[in-house]
């Protein structure tokens, strides 16, 4: 019995230290990673974040999405090839959708939404970009063109479907005026 046990606790002090190497291997690997990170130059961390719509327009074949508030229409790009171009609602003035670059970064087939003074389930093709700021379906208006939403992006529902279907985790979103 005593044999049994001592064997138990032998196997398992051998798994936790087989652990601890491996935890061990993976903070070493993010140390040398971090510190080829930090050798990069200040200048080009400062042009990374300064992308301008311009700027992300010209990029080869990254896909982007682009958000006018001013022509309340989302436009999705494969660097210079417009891909999509929808009649959306964004945020109405009470409730603005914010201006900024973001990336999408989380997905949904369908997500419950809930705030001050609406509370909707089952919303479609729901791409979170922004704290809880997402471009997502709308079954429950057809205002499309016209700002009506609490700040997120509302797309009808075949349209939402398809741009959720070519967008990943990651895509940038540029959100203006």
């Amino acid at each position: 019995m005593q044999t049994s046990t001592l064997f138990v606790l032998m196997r398992r002090w051998r798994n936790y230290c087989t652990g601890v190497m491996l935890m061990l291997a993976m903070l070493i690997q993010s140390a040398s990673t971090l510190a080829e990170t930090k050798s990069i130059s200040q200048h080009s961390l400062l042009s990374q974040r300064k992308l301008t719509l311009a700027q992300a327009n010209q990029q080869s074949r990254t896909r982007w999405i682009e958000i006018d508030l001013s022509e309340q229409r989302l436009k999705a790009w494969e660097g210079k090839t417009l891909i999509y171009s929808f009649r959306v609602s964004t945020g109405k003035r009470s409730t603005p959708t914010p201006v900024g670059k973001y990336y999408i970064n989380a997905k949904h087939r369908f997500n419950r939404m809930r705030g001050r003074g609406y509370d909707i389930p089952d919303v479609p093709y729901a791409m979170y970009y922004y704290r809880g700021y997402a471009i997502h379906g709308a079954y429950w208006h057809n205002n499309f063109g016209t700002p009506v939403s609490h700040g997120c992006t509302n797309l009808p529902v075949r349209q939402a479907a398809k741009l959720y279907s070519w967008a990943r985790i990651g895509t940038m979103v540029v959100v203006h005026r």
